[in-house]
C-alpha cells in the first residue's frame, strides 16, 4: 500500500457528501487512506423530500434526524466527519428573491466562517481537497458560500500572519472543483435506458437544458475510477432517509449500466503546489512524490 495520504471533501449540507464524489471518497478510504468530510450546515432548512419519512416525530425533530442520518451516512464510507456549525441558509423563492436571514452560512462574514475551517485544516492537514466549484454546483447560497470558504481556506492555511489562533499552520498541496451535472452522463444514461426499454427519467430534463450553457464535463481534468463502489455510495445516499427517496431518480440507472458506461467521478483541478500531469487519473497524482521525496 502507498504511504497513507489524507483527502478532505467539504460540503455544504448533510447528504451532498453522499450524492457528490461518495465513491471516490469510498475508495480512497479502501486503498489506506484518511478521507474527512466536513460539513458547513446542519441542513436545518430543508425539507422532507422523501414521503416515506414524513411523519410527525420527524418532522419535529429533523435537526437531530439529520445528525443521525449523517453519523450512518459516514459509517458506511468510512470516513472522518466534522460539523463546521453554520445554520443552513435555505434556498430562497421568489421574484425578487428575498434577502437571506441573519445568522445563516451565507451571511455569516467570510473571514468568521473561513477561520472555522482553516482550523479544520490545519488540525487533519489534507494532503488534497475537494470543494464546489464558483457555481457551488448549483446556485444554492450555502453551496456558493461553500466554494469561497474553501477557496479561501486552502489559500489561508499554510499562512503564519493569517488567522494565528486556528492552529499550526498547514499547506494542502491540491485543490479540486466538483461540478454539476454533466449532460453528456445524462445523454449516455438516457440513451442506454431507452435501448433496454427501461424508462429514462432524463427526457424533460434533457429537453429543457440550455444549449449555451457548457458542459461542466468539459472542465473536467480528472477522472477517478470507482465504480466498484457505487453500492457503497448508493447506500450512503440511502441512510439520508428524509432527504431521498428509494423510487426517485437517483437510483434509476441500474448499477451495471454506471459501472459499464461512466465508471468514474470526475473532478476539475484548480490549485496544484505539485507536479503531475493532465488528465490525471489519481487525486493524489504528484503528492506522493512529493511526500515522499
Amino acid at each position: 500500500m502507498a504511504d497513507k495520504l489524507r483527502l478532505m471533501t467539504v460540503h455544504a449540507h448533510p447528504d451532498d457528501e453522499s450524492s457528490k464524489g461518495a465513491a471516490t471518497t469510498a475508495r480512497y478510504v479502501a486503498d489506506g487512506h484518511e478521507v474527512m468530510v466536513v460539513t458547513c450546515t446542519g441542513g436545518e432548512a430543508g425539507s422532507i423530500l422523501n414521503p416515506a419519512m414524513d411523519r410527525p416525530e420527524v418532522v419535529e425533530n429533523l435537526t437531530e434526524v439529520r445528525r443521525q442520518e449523517m453519523a450512518k451516512a459516514a459509517e458506511i464510507l468510512g470516513v472522518q466527519h466534522r460539523w463546521l456549525g453554520f445554520v443552513d441558509s435555505g434556498l430562497p423563492e421568489g421574484d425578487p428573491l428575498p434577502p437571506l436571514p441573519e445568522g445563516v452560512f451565507a451571511t455569516t462574514p467570510l473571514e468568521v466562517s473561513t477561520r472555522e475551517l482553516v482550523a479544520v485544516m490545519r488540525e487533519f492537514r489534507p494532503h488534497v481537497v475537494i470543494t464546489y466549484d464558483e457555481n457551488g454546483g448549483y446556485p444554492h447560497p450555502d453551496h456558493i458560500r461553500c466554494h469561497e470558504i474553501s477557496v479561501a481556506a486552502f489559500d489561508a492555511a499554510g499562512d503564519p500572519d493569517l488567522y494565528q489562533d486556528a492552529g499550526e499552520p498547514w499547506q494542502p498541496l491540491k485543490l479540486y472543483y466538483s461540478h454539476g451535472f454533466s449532460r453528456k452522463r445524462m445523454q449516455l444514461f438516457h440513451e442506454a435506458l431507452l435501448a433496454r426499454d427501461i424508462e429514462s427519467p432524463y427526457g424533460e430534463w434533457l429537453a429543457k437544458w440550455d444549449s449555451s450553457r457548457p458542459d461542466p464535463d468539459e472542465r473536467v481534468t480528472t477522472r477517478v475510477e470507482c465504480a466498484e463502489y457505487f453500492a457503497q455510495r448508493d447506500d450512503a445516499l440511502r441512510a439520508h432517509a428524509t432527504q431521498i427517496d428509494p423510487n426517485s431518480r437517483w437510483f434509476a440507472v441500474p448499477l451495471d449500466i454506471q459501472q459499464e458506461l461512466w465508471p468514474t467521478e470526475d473532478y476539475e483541478l484548480v490549485r496544484s503546489l505539485v507536479d503531475t500531469t493532465l488528465p490525471e487519473d489519481d487525486l493524489f497524482s504528484g503528492v506522493q512524490e512529493k511526500v515522499c521525496a
